[in-house]
This record gives C-alpha cells, structure tokens and sequence, in this order.
C-alpha cells in the first residue's frame, strides 16, 4: 500500500497505537518490532481491542482484510509522520542536547500553551518511535508543537530532524554523555550538531544559550535568539538563589526587569529557565503570562525534584546522570546553607572508555567537598569509590538505609536511571 492510501486511512482514523493492549475504538495499530517481542504476533488481538486496522511486516500472520502488509513498519510509520507534518505545517520547535532537554520542553510547553493550541513530547518519547507518535498526534486546530529528540548513536538526531523537520531548535547544551554510542565528546558535538544541520537546510532558526561557546561555533550561518546572562542577549537573567528552590531575575533588552521565585533546585536549571522565556517572548507571549508558567512549573519523574519526608529533605535528581549534570548537581548541593548533607551517588552509564576516569574524577571532587555522608552505589563507583562507602547494587543499598536510617539530612539523590536510586526514597 503507498503510503498516501495508508494517509488516509489515518486521517479516516487519526488514532495510533502500538499497543495492543490499548487500542482505542477505530484506532490503527503498528506492529512494532524489539528486541523480545514482534508486534506481527499481536496484531489479531488489536483489532479484537477495536483497532480499525493493524499495520505489519509479516505476510505470514495477515489472517484479516484490515491487516495492511508494509515492508517495515517501523520506517512506514515514520513515513507517515513526516507525511502528516508536511501537510499540516504546524510550525515545530526541536529540542535536543546532553543535559536538561525534558525539562527545557517541559518549561517551554508550560509557557506556550499559556497563549497556544500546542502539542508537545510526553514524557521522555523522544526517539525513533516516540517522534513520530507525537507527531501523528497534531490536528488541524494545533497552532505550535514542541518536539524532543534524543540520541545514543550517529545519525539519530539526523533521522528525528528529518521527520519532524523543526522551524526552530534549541540545542540545551553539550557534555560527555552515551560515549559508548557517540565514541567522544567530539562525536556527542556531531550528532547534536545534526538538528543545526537540518535546520540550515530548512531555513530555520535557533535559540541559543549566548555563553555557549561550543553551540555558537556549531550555529554559524543560521539565524540566532540568543538567552543567557550577557546583556546583549535577546533574553539575559541572573540566579540570586537557590535555597530552598532557585530564585532568579529576567529582562528582555531594554526591558523591564522581572524576579521570579522558582519550584526547581539547582542554578543549573537557570539557562533552561531563560530558554522558555526566550521561545515564549519571541512568540509574543506576554511577560506575566510567562513568569506565571515558569513559577509554577513542578518538576518531575525525578528530576530537580525537592521533597520533604518526616526524617530528612531530599533532592531527587536520578533520571539521568553523566559527567557534566554530576558535577553541576554536586556544586549546587555543596553551596546550599544547610547542614547536614549526605550524597548518595549511583554509576553513570555508556561512557565507554572514558567510565573509569569520569568516576574516579567524582570521587576526587567528593573529597573536596567534604559532605558528612557520602553513600556510593554501582560497581563503576566501587572500582573508583576508595575512602567512600559503595554498594553493589540498589538493593544492598536500601538494605543499609532501612538498618542505619539517616535523620535530619538535606540528601542529594543522583545517578542514572538504570541504577534506580527512586527506590531508595521510601528508606528517607
């Protein structure tokens, strides 16, 4: 079937689904494949859910007239997807880099749909799936759509850049994260680098963090909205505090000067702050309407997040964790005016080659640091931990937590998601 005829048969049925165990009435259902399963095997099962039709790959399992045989359902759902944004023309802004890209989105979607019809990335679908879906969920009445895009491999950002074709990009920031995939820093610098490829190609433009040495090399040629803390910035602001949650104050050139008191941790969190402000005043959004959105915004899924138990005051920060978000993390924790502080710290994964030093360089800013605890967990961090406690695993961990529980600590939680340091909370 061409990929037009399949278009219509989605604009008659303008639901995707890829799970057969949700499939709403008259819905259409792609047969996905991974690595433990195939969706081919569950494609009569949807359309017993009330999926209208069943996208495959496998002629072998069509047994119904509403299964449509493609050559790869993953590519064809992509395809119609990039379909559905062309022929909409919603203006899309790309958002992508090491560091802070959910919550950036998160913000910038906040602000937006303050004075707009928006759709924008749910949760973290931010990959070779997860683009396309958000995609085939704009409608006609949607005036913008704000589109995440992820990456561990080359060529990734390429490919998302590619289907959702943003008119804007931000590119938050660039560290040492995925080396195993990217191979360098310089390699994570390409592949971020491939929104900024796009968008030349595309005429778009890029809002760009002014102090960002790498990324204003990486943008020559396009045009740029600049935020940050130099005053000639479109959009510039400063941190006057972090404790218990950041405050900071914002204008536009020449403008007025606005102090917001925020509901995130972490100064780190100020260029991600300043960059909705930047989208949301370039597109018109007035400036109270934007300091209500950024001062209400609450982080979550375990990101920035500050939570009080009966025993201790945490600040959750374990969905991701690499080189540079650690070291931001540990620098905001340590110039807290609280006392006292306990670090718990789980492995950063797919650094490659590089692991071992990253983790052995942590562990020496530890001992500058000075915390009253420090709790380590993950064998990355044993072979590197030297004077630190270090656990194995979670589980070990939670262990000592629930027998030796600390009381009254302001605690720092951070690590990557895959070690599952959320599970600790419930011993704090």
């Amino acid at each position: 079937m061409h990929i037009s005829e399949l278009y219509q048969i989605y604009r008659d049925h303008p639901v995707v689904t890829t799970d057969s165990r949700n499939c709403p009435p008259g819905s259409v259902f792609f047969a996905l494949k991974g690595e433990s399963f195939d969706g081919n095997r569950f494609a009569a099962a949807a359309l017993d859910a009330g999926a209208a039709y069943a996208v495959i790959d496998d002629p072998a399992v069509k047994i119904d007239a509403r299964m449509i045989v493609t050559e790869n359902v993953l590519q064809t759902l992509q395809q119609l997807a990039r379909l559905h944004r062309s022929i909409l023309g919603t203006p899309v802004v790309g958002i992508t880099g090491t560091n802070g890209k959910t919550t950036t989105k998160e913000l910038i979607a906040a602000v937006l749909s303050a004075s707009y019809r928006l759709i924008y990335t749910q949760g973290n679908l931010n990959n070779h799936i997860g683009v396309p879906l958000t995609l085939l969920r704009l409608k006609p009445e949607h005036e913008m759509a704000v589109v995440e895009m992820g990456a561990n491999h080359p060529d990734e950002i390429r490919l998302l850049a590619e289907t959702a074709r943003p008119d804007y990009g931000i590119i938050t920031n660039v560290g040492y994260a995925h080396l195993e995939g990217f191979g360098s820093f310089e390699g994570v610098l390409r592949a971020k680098g491939e929104l900024y490829d796009c968008l030349r190609k595309t005429g778009g433009k890029v809002f760009i963090h002014k102090e960002n040495e790498h990324l204003r090399e990486m943008a020559f040629g396009l045009e740029q909205i600049t935020y940050g803390e130099s005053d000639d910035a479109f959009i510039h602001g400063r941190a006057t505090g972090c404790h218990p949650f950041l405050r900071f104050e914002w204008n536009e050139q020449r403008g007025d000067v606005y102090k917001l008191e925020t509901r995130m941790t972490g100064d780190y969190n100020l260029c991600n702050m300043l960059a909705a402000i930047a989208v949301g005043r370039y597109f018109n959004v007035p400036a109270e309407v934007i300091n209500r959105a950024v001062s209400r915004y609450e982080p979550s899924n375990n990101r920035s997040q500050r939570t009080e138990t009966s025993r201790n005051t945490l600040i959750i920060d374990a969905y991701n964790a690499n080189p540079s978000s650690m070291d931001a993390a540990l620098k905001n924790f340590a110039s807290l005016p609280a006392a006292p502080k306990a670090v718990i710290l789980g492995d950063m994964l797919e650094l490659g080659a590089e692991s071992a030093r990253f983790h052995a360089e942590i562990v020496e800013k530890l001992k500058a640091y000075d915390f009253d605890k420090v709790f380590l967990c993950g064998n990355r961090f044993g072979a590197a931990g030297g004077i630190f406690t270090c656990f194995p695993d979670v589980e070990k961990l939670k262990k000592h937590l629930k027998n030796h529980p600390p009381e009254g600590f302001h605690i720092l939680i951070k690590g990557s998601h895959g070690i599952h340091l959320e599970q600790i909370v419930e011993e704090l």
